[in-house]
């Protein structure tokens, strides 16, 4: 059967006038459970924080691209990914700063409202969410910019897969937001599923090690979280009330944890600290755990003896990719349940949904594994 060209040709037309279906308005729920409605993807972000681009440069190819502002926090907490970020991103340079991104007194409500953006993200600290939304949410909403509250540190176990989800769903990145979350609920199912019924050895976690008079640890909160799910417990978590605080050297020696894990970070370099991170050669970050680790008072610890001593980057507390920090602490914790996972795998397949390289070590050990 054929039919003519004038048929094909009416027929296109006919088409061509039906009406195109006007895609509705997007819809997310926060961390606090706020409905957030946009007509479109935001394609003008503010970051209140702008460390939160370790979770958007997961889900978004160019998160850069789609910035109206930032907070710049990142210069100083997290310079090493920074740099990579202006490697891979030039624009970079250009995205306007609207605070310091760590209190609502270093977010300038006049400069973001300026900047007309179509999202502003806060996390749950800088909304003031502890006792409930804060004046900052409010004054955003009542300048007709909505605002979207999600979080990666405060309780990341909690808050990580719902985050991940608002944001993608806010900046129409969907698919690829489910797969990460596939991916980081996946091996989180694997970590609870082996050290489910372990003996919990006790932890001392030495954040920010050597950089500071000892010791500065983790309290209640995020290190904590991470030890709990790792099937360990923390000493620090029964001494101090809140999240994090600095305990005494006879504390420490008469608490005499099982392992020693400490924290560390490109920001300790200049402080003669623990180094790791993105773009730390294994060299580099070897001699300064040795250095750390020959500290006299340190060497006193039982755990540092007996070489049950191990360090991994501090920045690992405000990504969705502190997955693979808390997989590496199962495996230092329950080296027998672990001993067919390989972490570095684990960060390889993270950082294929990553923005920008991840090289660099992220983790070290004195002993096995």
């Amino acid at each position: 059967m054929t039919i003519d060209r004038r048929s094909l040709l009416l027929a296109g037309l006919a088409c061509a006038a039906l009406p195109v279906k006007a895609a509705g308005p997007i819809t997310a729920t926060d961390v606090l459970g706020r409905t957030v409605t946009l007509p479109a993807p935001a394609k003008r972000i503010v970051l209140g924080q702008g460390r939160q681009i370790n979770a958007l440069g997961l889900i978004h190819p160019d998160p850069i691209s789609i910035l109206a502002g930032w907070a710049n926090d990142m210069e100083r907490q997290n310079a090493d990914a920074l740099a990579r970020y202006q490697a891979r991103f030039p624009a970079v340079k250009d995205v306007p700063i609207i605070g310091d991104g760590n209190t609502a007194n270093g977010f300038s409500l006049e400069r973001v409202v300026a900047l007309g953006p179509d999202l502003v993200v806060l996390s749950r600290s800088l909304a003031g969410t502890r006792r409930g939304p804060g004046d900052l949410v409010e004054k955003l909403e009542a300048a007709g910019i909505p605002v979207a509250v999600v979080d990666f540190y405060l309780e990341p176990l909690r808050d990580t897969v719902p985050s991940l989800r608002a944001l993608g769903r806010l900046i129409g990145q969907d698919t690829q937001t489910e797969k990460l979350i596939a991916f980081y609920e996946e091996r989180m199912r694997r970590i609870a599923s082996r050290v489910a019924g372990a003996p919990r050895p006790s932890v001392f976690i030495h954040a920010h090690a050597g950089g500071y008079d000892c010791c500065m640890t983790a309290g209640q909160g995020t290190f904590n979280e991470f030890v709990n799910a790792a099937g360990g417990r923390n000493i620090g978590a029964t001494i101090l009330p809140g999240a994090t605080g600095q305990i005494g050297l006879e504390q420490l020696l008469t608490a005499e944890p099982d392992l020693y894990i400490a924290t560390g970070g490109t920001h300790l370099t200049k402080l003669g600290g623990l180094v790791l991170g993105l773009g730390v050669t294994e060299s580099d970050a070897q001699a300064s755990f040795a250095k750390l680790l020959a500290t006299p008072t340190l060497s006193m610890l039982g755990a540092i003896r007996e070489r049950r001593a191990f360090g991994f980057w501090h920045l690992f507390n405000d990504t969705p990719l502190h997955v693979v920090a808390i997989e590496v602490l199962a495996k230092w914790l329950h080296p027998e349940r672990f001993a067919d996972v390989d972490p570095a795998a684990t960060l390889a397949e993270g950082a294929r949904f990553s923005a920008i390289p991840l090289d660099g070590t992220l983790w070290i050990a004195t002993g096995k594994p």
